[in-house]
C-alpha cells in the first residue's frame, strides 16, 4: 500500500480489556443462539388439613310416617235410629266424652219392664220363702208330709231363680240403654262421622268414626335388607360402635325442616322380611303432648347414638375423582405436591369418611388442590388469608 494512503486512513485505537471481554461474550451468546435462563414458576399456595383419627358421632336418616299408637274404631253396639252427633268432626276429644246419640226411648221401656218383671217375681219368693218357714217345722211334727216339704222348697228355689234371671234382664236393660250413649273410650282426635243423624244403625252399618291417640306417636320407616348386612358387617369389623345398651335415639324432622322438640326410641324392629318391599319395618315411639304430630304425616327420623371409632374424617372439596377413582392432594416433607388415591365410605354432612389411604398426620390440601401437579412447590397458607378459596 503507498505511504500516502496510510496518511489518508490512520489506524484505529486499540480497545480496551474491559470492552473486549464484552465484545467476547456477546460474539459467543449470538454465534451459539441461546436466551438467557427463566426463572422457575413460583410456588402455589394452598390450604391443608392435618389428617387425624378420632371418634365421631354418625346419624341416619329415613323418610318415616307417624301412625297413631292407638287407633279406636267408634262403633254402635245396640241398632237404633241415630239421633245426633255431639261432637265436631276432626276436633281433639277427651276420654268418656259424649260423640254419638242413638234413640234411648226403646231401651228405656225395656229397662222399665225388666223391672216390672223383677218385682214381681220377688213377691213370688217373699211367698215362697213363707211358706217354706211354715212347712218345715209342721213337717218335723209330723203335722205335714215330706212331699209337701219338698213342694215348698222347690216352690222357694223357683222363685229364687226367677228373680235371679230378673236381675240380670235389667242390667241387660240398663245396659243397652246405657249405649245408645257413645262415648269416646280414649284422648285423640276425631274423625269424620260415617253416618248422618236419622240412619237406621244396625250390625251391617254399626262403623260411626274413628278416635286417634295423639300421644304417644308412633313413627315408622323401613330399612333395606342391604343396609341391614352392611351395619351388621361394619358392627363385626369394629368401624361401627353402638350405644351400651343399644337403644339409639330418634330425632323427628317436620317436613318443612322444622326439628320435633321431642326424642324417641326404637320399641319395635320387625323381625320379617318384607319381600315385596325388601325391607324391615322399624318403629320409634315419641310423645307427643301438643299434637303436633298427626297420624299418617310424612316426617324424617334421624337415628342418633352411633360412633365410628378411630375415623378419618376430610371435607368433600378436598377430594377430586379421576379415570382411577377418588384420590387427594398431599404436601410431603420437602413442601411438594403430592398426589394420593383414596377409599371414600358414607358422606357426613359436607365431609367424607376415608376408608382407605390416608394415615393420621399428613397434610391433605383442601384448598387449590384444582391447580396442582405431582411435585409442583407449594406454600402452605392459614384458612383465613384466602377467604375466596374457604367459600368455595
Amino acid at each position: 500500500m503507498p505511504i500516502a494512503l496510510l496518511h489518508q486512513y490512520p489506524i484505529a485505537k486499540p480497545l480496551s480489556s474491559h470492552c473486549a471481554a464484552m465484545v467476547i461474550a456477546l460474539a459467543g451468546l449470538v454465534g451459539c443462539g441461546r436466551e438467557p435462563p427463566k426463572p422457575g414458576p413460583a410456588p402455589l399456595e394452598v390450604t391443608t388439613m392435618t389428617v387425624e383419627a378420632r371418634d365421631v358421632p354418625v346419624s341416619a336418616e329415613y323418610v318415616a310416617q307417624t301412625q297413631s299408637s292407638q287407633a279406636v274404631n267408634i262403633q254402635a253396639r245396640v241398632s237404633g235410629f241415630l239421633d245426633k252427633r255431639v261432637y265436631t268432626e276432626g276436633a281433639v276429644v277427651k276420654a268418656g266424652q259424649l260423640l254419638f246419640q242413638i234413640d234411648p226411648k226403646p231401651f228405656q221401656v225395656q229397662v222399665d219392664g225388666a223391672a216390672a218383671a223383677l218385682q214381681r217375681n220377688q213377691a213370688s219368693l217373699q211367698v215362697a220363702t213363707a211358706n217354706l218357714k211354715r212347712t218345715r217345722p209342721l213337717v218335723e211334727q209330723n203335722a205335714l208330709s215330706q212331699k209337701d216339704l219338698d213342694d215348698a222348697q222347690g216352690q222357694y228355689e223357683q222363685a229364687a231363680a226367677a228373680v235371679a234371671q230378673s236381675k240380670a234382664q235389667l242390667e241387660s236393660a240398663r245396659l243397652d240403654l246405657s249405649y245408645t250413649r257413645i262415648t269416646s273410650p280414649v284422648a285423640g282426635v276425631t274423625s269424620f262421622s260415617a253416618l248422618a243423624e236419622g240412619t237406621y244403625v244396625n250390625s251391617q252399618n254399626s262403623q260411626l268414626t274413628t278416635v286417634s291417640v295423639l300421644t304417644p306417636m308412633w313413627v315408622n320407616f323401613s330399612i333395606s335388607e342391604n343396609e341391614v348386612d352392611r351395619l351388621r358387617a361394619n358392627v363385626r369389623k369394629g368401624l361401627l360402635k353402638l350405644p351400651a345398651d343399644n337403644k339409639l335415639l330418634v330425632e323427628i324432622e317436620l317436613g318443612d325442616g322444622t326439628p320435633f322438640p321431642h326424642t324417641g326410641k326404637i320399641t319395635f324392629a320387625d323381625p320379617s322380611y318384607n319381600s315385596q318391599t325388601g325391607t324391615f319395618l322399624i318403629r320409634a315411639t315419641v310423645d307427643n303432648p301438643d299434637g303436633v304430630l298427626r297420624p299418617n304425616q310424612y316426617v324424617r327420623a334421624r337415628l342418633q347414638g352411633a360412633q365410628r371409632p378411630n375415623a378419618i374424617l376430610i371435607p368433600q372439596r378436598a377430594v377430586q375423582q379421576g379415570a382411577q377413582g377418588h384420590f387427594v392432594w398431599l404436601v410431603n416433607k420437602e413442601g411438594q405436591a403430592e398426589q394420593r388415591p383414596i377409599t371414600v365410605g358414607d358422606w357426613y354432612r359436607e365431609s367424607w369418611f376415608v376408608a382407605e389411604g390416608l394415615q393420621a398426620g399428613e397434610q391433605v390440601v383442601v384448598n387449590g388442590g384444582q391447580r396442582l401437579s405431582v411435585g409442583a412447590k407449594v406454600t402452605v397458607m392459614p384458612p383465613a388469608s384466602q377467604p375466596a378459596a374457604a367459600g368455595s
